[in-house]
């Protein structure tokens, strides 16, 4: 309906905020009261170029109704009408109508300034704040910057700034950060779901508003940098923080500048996205042999990290072709013209003759020596003249003084659980090698906790896990004693560049199904209470070693109680003790031979791993008795080939190995059936035995049996096996959560009595 003629239209109500801080004194029953500054909001409303206090009295030609919308809008955003207050007043004259935080809350302030105000201003508020405010929002257009530039003190070393450009000047945000995350010790009261943002101060009045889940995404990695101060570092091999702080920046409302060091950044980037897809690689022409996609996909890994200065643990599964992928990256390296000094391959004794015939096999254009044996000494001199040089951990730890002094392109650990205790002497000589380049090999590089983990990666990139001790609080104990998932997944994402492991159920589909079976056999008569009798005073002298020196120092009584189980559950004549001596009847030997022949009878060919090469001797008898001719392979073994070799042919059809000299570089397709006389502690040190049979090259499928006596302490261990086959998926295969080290409990259960 249109107005009378000569009446005016109303003025449009524009809603005018001004936002400014003042003194706001709140009465806490006592005689003083609090004064708390904070931030107050002064309504005003504008109609045609007059403004109107929200709390003034009426007059003629206002819009009630807007006016009181907006106030409602106002008080939706989260300011509090101070009429509302009842123990709280203003200085007089200040002209407050709504109080944002009653508490001087920092972050609810800024909050405000950073979502209500743009929702104001778009809705046609009028929004002014005084100059001196001391919670005002930087610009959304002000840029973020991401630099890191080398350390001028520690070369290998970077230090990183992480801040907003305004005005043409850097600050760096990274010292108001690590002091905000220190104040608030909890993060999980900082960054509660209600709130809007948190606080992080840039200068005296302006604040950068962060979410609370990037502020927890970016308190994730700041946690995993070394700090002096208020200066920020890392080693040069955690360049990939800084991919992943710049990925948690770059949350789209603002532009994000690198300003540091280009070849960092491209580091960093690099090692955090892996290499690019493989597909295009081309084997190098002297192999002879043809790669599958996945060995493909390795070789190109092992070539990323030379490429970008890192080393790497190749972790697949046994009989996926470590030593293949590897064999192929030296030959790359030697036909674009990067091995002008030797690769060395450092292996166990019992593997050298193997890689000497692998190498022949595969890359026959490469020139290979072999540092082994007495004479070796006189080829020292000759050593740098070659392409590849062979040798073993022992030797490496007798003429570590020597070898010191050869430079080397590469240097690669096969087996490298080898060295997993960081003071052992192997581990020391291997890393007083000089090399340019490292790759472990190893399908368990976690066999029994994860201090096994930071040995080979310190190896690798010393500084990535930080030192032992650091590692051990920050790592080891959360994850193993507490079953900590957060430091878990830390743990996870600061290791996965660097290890690179694939299972044989995922890129080996073709291979024929691996059957677990578990035959249990009941002590009885003499050898159960033989056992019975050896268990009473083995638990009870355990018990008195603990009390007196707690579990860490009783493990050589432990590890000897559980001995002298294991050895009676094997066959009473291991055991040394005169209660053993008039004691021979072995249940479980008189189980293995009944399944032996069995299985013979239905084509099968057989490997038997025992611990013990006492055991298999007593195995042999029995096998000889029944008139079944077999071949044995043990540490005392003169000739390890000829019984391989003699297998492999079909000249016997049982394979008799010590876990120790068999359980890794063995071959053995030609066998379909493997047998677990005795369990022991390292779930991985069984697969790999069992891996002999089940790997590439098999067309047959692979029945495994673990013989056990039922209710013994060999039934307990195959339970604590499961517990560390969870550790290392944890870590490896990203499943699971870690389990824990061994507990008195643990203990009381594997000395438990039988049962039944």
């Amino acid at each position: 309906m249109s107005l009378p003629t000569g009446v005016a239209a109303p003025a449009r109500c524009v809603p005018c905020l001004k936002l400014f801080a003042d003194t706001l004194f709140v009465d806490d029953g006592t005689r003083h009261g609090d004064e708390i500054q904070t931030a107050m909001l002064r309504l005003e409303f504008d109609y045609g170029g007059r403004k109107i206090r929200s709390t003034a009295p009426g007059m003629a030609g206002r819009d009630r109704d807007a006016e009181l919308q907006a106030a409602r809008v106002l008080e939706g955003l989260g300011a509090i009408e101070l009429a509302h207050l009842d123990d709280c007043a203003v200085s007089p004259g200040s002209g407050v109508d709504y109080v944002l935080a009653v508490d001087g809350d920092v972050h609810a302030m800024c909050a405000f300034g950073a979502h209500a105000l743009p929702q104001l201003r778009a809705m046609g508020w009028r929004v002014e704040i005084d100059p001196e405010y001391p919670w005002q929002i930087v610009p959304t257009e002000a840029p973020m910057y991401t630099s890191a530039l080398p350390d001028p003190e520690r070369p290998d070393w970077f230090g990183l700034e992480l801040g907003i450009e305004i005005d043409g000047h850097r600050i760096d945000l990274l010292p108001a950060l690590l002091e905000l995350l220190d104040m608030a010790g909890d993060l999980t009261s900082l960054t509660r779901s209600s709130r809007r943002c948190v606080a992080v101060r840039v200068d005296e009045r302006r604040w950068l508003p962060v979410p609370p889940a990037r502020l927890r995404l970016l308190a994730k990695v700041l946690c995993e940098l070394y700090r002096e101060g208020t200066k920020v570092r890392a080693p040069a091999i955690r360049a990939p923080l800084i991919a992943e702080l710049s990925s948690t920046l770059h949350d789209g409302t603002r532009p994000l500048r690198w300003v540091g060091d280009t070849k960092l950044r491209e580091q960093a980037y690099a090692i955090a996205l892996g290499p690019r897809r493989t597909a295009g690689v081309v084997a190098p022409e002297a192999l002879c042999a043809e790669l599958r996609p996945y060995q493909r996909d390795g070789v190109a890994w092992l070539q990323h990290l030379r490429e970008h200065g890192a080393g790497g643990i190749l972790a697949d599964d046994m009989g996926l072709g470590k030593t293949l992928q590897t064999i192929a990256h030296v030959l790359i390296e030697k036909e674009q013209g990067r091995l002008v000094r030797p690769a060395m391959i450092v292996t166990l004794t019992s593997l050298i003759g193997n890689w000497q015939r692998e190498l022949k096999r595969f890359a026959p254009t490469l020139n290979v020596a072999v540092h082994h044996g007495p004479d070796r000494h006189a080829q020292v001199p000759k050593l740098g003249t070659f392409d590849v040089i062979v040798t073993t951990y022992p030797m490496v730890t007798r003429d570590r003084d020597e070898l010191a002094k050869l430079p080397l392109h590469l240097l690669v650990l096969d087996e490298a659980h080898a060295v997993k205790n960081y003071d052992a002497l192997a581990a020391e000589a291997v890393r007083a090698l000089d090399a340019s380049n490292k790759v472990c090999l190893s399908g368990t590089p976690i066999e029994n906790h994860l201090g096994e983990l930071w040995s080979l990666l310190d190896f690798l990139n010393p500084g990535l896990l930080g030192h032992r001790e650091e590692f051990s609080l920050q790592f080891r104990q959360p994850i193993e004693e507490k079953g900590d998932k957060v430091r878990l997944e830390a743990l996870r994402d600061r290791v996965r560049p660097y290890i690179l492991r694939r299972t044989k159920d995922v890129v080996a589909p073709e291979l024929p199904a691996k059957t677990l079976l578990v035959n249990a056999v009941e002590l009885s008569g003499a050898q159960r209470e033989l056992y019975e009798s050896i268990r009473v005073a083995a638990h009870a002298d355990v018990r008195q070693h603990i009390k007196a020196r707690g579990m860490a120092g009783s493990t050589i009584a432990i590890l000897d109680a559980l001995l002298k189980l294991r050895q009676v559950c094997c066959d009473p004549r291991l055991v040394t003790s005169e209660a053993a001596r008039d004691v021979t009847a072995s249940a479980k030997l008189e189980l293995l031979l009944e399944l032996v022949p069995n299985q013979l009878a239905d084509g099968r060919r057989i490997l038997i791993f025992s611990q013990f090469a006492r055991m298999l001797g007593l195995v042999s008898e029995g096998l000889l008795a029944k008139g079944i001719g077999h071949v044995t392979l043990t540490g005392n073994t003169p000739d390890r080939q000829k019984p391989i070799d003699a297998f492999q042919n079909g000249r016997a059809d049982v394979f008799l190995i010590s876990l120790k000299a068999g359980g890794a570089g063995l071959n053995l397709t030609g066998a379909d059936t493997v047998i677990h006389y005795d369990p022991w502690w390292n779930p991985a040190a069984q697969a790999q035995a069992t891996d002999r049979a089940h790997r590439i090259g098999q067309t047959k499928p692979v029945f495994v049996h673990d013989l056990i006596v039922a209710g013994s302490v060999e039934e307990r261990m195959l339970g604590l096996q499961r517990h560390k086959r969870k550790l290392a998926d944890a870590i490896l295969d990203r499943g699971g959560t870690a389990a824990g080290a061994l507990t008195e409990r643990d203990l009381d259960d594997l000395l438990a009595p039988l049962a039944g």
